[in-house]
This record gives structure tokens, sequence and C-alpha cells, in this order.
């Protein structure tokens, strides 16, 4: 399996400076989130990213594949309504972190329907 990042750069998150890229193109059945700006998940069956807050505050997902966004802290709930977000093929969500939750900011919803 293989994960494309770009070109490395420094990001302020939560207070901490974190070394991240900041676009990554994985085929791996699961990407736990640093510090990305996007994230666009291909060529594998299905992909599970867990959103780690402690190194990430806003991200944008592209799915290709089947793709199962998660909170790394597995108590938490995203929106406080869902514990996991399941995106199909073409899908594309936007999740910043506020305040201890993940929330949804923009989805573009259902593809094809």
């Amino acid at each position: 399996m293989t994960t494309f990042k770009s070109v490395p750069s420094i990001k302020i998150i939560a207070g901490r400076e974190i070394k991240t890229s900041d676009l990554v193109v994985t085929n791996n059945p699961e990407h736990t989130t640093n510090g990305e700006s996007v994230v666009v998940c291909r060529d594998v069956p299905e992909c599970k990213v867990y959103l780690d807050h402690t190194t990430t505050d806003h991200i944008t997902i592209k799915a290709m594949t089947k793709v199962i966004i998660l909170d790394n802290d597995e108590t938490a709930s995203i929106d406080d309504l869902y514990d996991e977000i399941e995106l199909s093929s073409g899908a594309c969500v936007e999740l910043r972190y506020i305040i201890d939750k993940w929330y949804i900011m923009s989805s573009d919803g259902l593809k094809n329907s």
C-alpha cells in the first residue's frame, strides 16, 4: 500500500507545531489524520479514516472508494449524532474540530441519486 504526500509544511494545531503534508492521497485500508488539509482515498475496497484532533483541526476528505470516517476518540461522536460517517465513491466532506467536537461544515451528499 502507498501514500502520496505533498511537500512537508509546518502548522500550528491546538498550540502545537505539527510537521505535516497539506495533501495526502492514500490507498491504505486505514489512515489517521496528521494535520493534512485534504485526504483522497482511492484504489482500495474500503478505507477507514481516523480523525486525530491533536494534529488536525480542519480537513476535507474525498472518497474515490467507500470511506468510513471515525473520531480517533472512540467515545466521541461527529456532529453530536454519528459514531461514524460513510462516504460512497465520489463523495466529499469537510470537517472542523471546534471545542472538543468534530462538526460537518460541508458535504456534497449522495452522488448519483
